[in-house]
């Protein structure tokens, strides 16, 4: 989505389950206006933030005009059998994207189109690379010519529909992603608790709440050096996204457990409302 849109509005890493919201990415020019919406990987889930990331995947189902299934070369159509189930199902066009086809070879990529359309027959199959950038800019022709046609539903000069606030938890959280192991990212959440900007710059207090005090050693780390890189390394991006200098200031707190409790995942913006 973020090379379609132009922007970088979807943080991207190597590991998995990056994306926790469904995040809406506007593309505009003169000849017409997309909604991208990006929703959080399948997954089967294993606790309460785990179940409203597929529901936010499986909200797509409902009000897309084009699906947009997006695997790669090394995930297997077997992998999430329920969930194709459901996209097999679908009355609107389904274009499966294999993305990442700079790692295979024309053997392993003819076995991989081959399984992908026995398991979707009725879907549209695109071998790209984002990287590279190869083939996107025949899925976004196609897409355009699949849409069908409406007013536009925003401004021509927005990109997105998410607050600026958003984005500030988003590259903390990439960070978090990109400089810990194992379960520490999983068991982060991330809120903005002060956003005051000017026409020259933006003070922005945040605050990183892990389910363990253990948790909190590991993220602030030995004399808060740990702590300290990922404030340097965000305060970085972020002067990069919103064009401003930044004055970053990052706690840590801990919630016990909020990953499975109902209050705390609305407090950091999960709607689990039906």
């Amino acid at each position: 989505m973020n090379l379609l849109v132009g922007e970088r509005i979807s943080i991207a890493t190597f590991k998995a389950q990056t994306t926790r919201h469904r995040i809406m990415g506007i593309l505009n020019t003169p000849q017409m206006q997309i909604c991208f919406s990006d929703t959080p990987g399948v997954l089967k889930p294993g606790y309460r933030l785990q179940e409203q990331m597929l529901q936010f995947s499986e909200s797509a189902l409902q009000d897309a005009d084009v699906l947009l299934y997006v695997t790669d070369t090394v995930e297997q159509p077997d992998k999430h059998a329920e969930f194709l189930d459901k996209v097999r199902r679908m009355k609107v066009p389904v274009l499966v994207l294999i993305n990442k086809i700079d790692l295979s070879d024309e053997q392993g990529l003819n076995a991989l189109y081959d399984r992908w359309h026995e398991a979707l027959p009725g879907a549209e199959i695109f071998p790209i690379s984002a990287l590279h950038r190869f083939g996107v800019d025949r899925v976004l022709s196609r897409i355009e010519a699949l849409l069908p046609e409406s007013p536009a539903y925003f401004d021509k000069d927005q990109w997105t529909d998410k607050p600026a606030r958003f984005f500030v938890t988003e590259i903390i959280r990439e960070k978090i992603l990109l400089y810990y192991d194992k379960e520490i990212p999983y068991s982060v959440e991330v809120v903005v608790e002060q956003f005051k900007e000017t026409d020259r710059n933006i003070h922005i207090n945040a605050v990183i709440f892990v389910e363990r005090n253990s948790q909190k050693g590991i993220i602030i780390g030995h004399r808060g050096v740990a702590l300290k890189r990922v404030s340097s390394e965000a305060r970085k991006s972020l002067e990069q996204f919103f064009g401003k200098s930044i004055f970053l200031e990052i706690f840590v707190k801990v919630d016990k457990d909020w990953r499975s409790s109902a209050k705390a995942m609305k407090q950091f913006g999960y709607d689990l409302s039906d």
